[in-house]
């Protein structure tokens, strides 16, 4: 990875284009990320910045986090992330990541936790069919056969059964960058993000973008 912030998902709209297109986007509010720690290969086997963003209250931090500003005497922060970047060199400690280093037009993957939707069954959690709808059958949503019983006589694993259901770390590729306001610190990307309103959002360059995707 070239570059990348971390940032806050505001929600969703719509926007037009100059053709009178509408856009959906995912607005994301970008801070300032501030650089509180570099890794390189030669003190940690790989480069990275480690970045904090969110400014918070000196009262509402507690002492582990607070003792990490104090050391390197720098404004708090609510989040402390790290970006792993193919070279660190260009960074300092105190250094800004702003939202203008990406450019309306870019491709960018977004990394972020999908919504939870608690204990589901399986025809939620995995799509399958509900069973015969009589009133006889007694079987309507119940996830069907567990496997052999006397012989191994245990149910294997893998088998698709209910339980926790969301709450993963998704990352959805090549979204396209609609707009970077500077000025209210948001970035719009195209089309949806995973993630709930006001979780953290990681914004990197794609991977390998298909030309496909690019519009002007």
């Amino acid at each position: 990875m070239k570059k990348g912030i971390y940032g806050k998902k505001l929600g969703m709209t719509q926007i037009f284009d100059q053709d009178g297109l509408v856009i959906p986007v995912t607005v994301v509010e970008v801070e300032p990320c501030l650089v509180v720690r570099k890794k390189t290969v030669e003190t940690d086997g790989y480069n990275a910045l480690v970045v904090a963003t969110g400014k918070v209250k000196e009262k509402h931090m507690n002492k582990p986090m607070k003792g990490q500003f104090d050391k390197i005497k720098l404004s708090y922060r609510k989040y402390i992330k790290e970006l792993r970047l193919d070279d660190v060199s260009a960074y300092n400690v105190g250094d800004e990541i702003k939202a203008d280093i990406f450019a309306a037009g870019e491709i960018v993957d977004v990394q972020g936790v999908s919504k939870g939707k608690g204990f589901q069954g399986v025809i939620k959690r995995h799509g399958q069919h509900i069973g015969p709808k009589g009133h006889g059958s007694m079987y309507h949503r119940r996830p069907g056969s567990m496997g052999p019983t006397s012989s191994p006589g245990r149910v294997f694993p893998g088998k698709k059964l209910p339980g926790q259901t969301g709450k993963d770390t998704v990352t959805v590729q090549n979204l396209q960058v609609v707009k970077v306001d500077m000025d209210k610190e948001v970035i719009l990307i195209k089309g949806s993000v995973p993630g709930y309103k006001n979780s953290m959002l990681r914004i990197k360059e794609a991977a390998k973008a298909p030309a496909s995707k690019v519009t002007k």
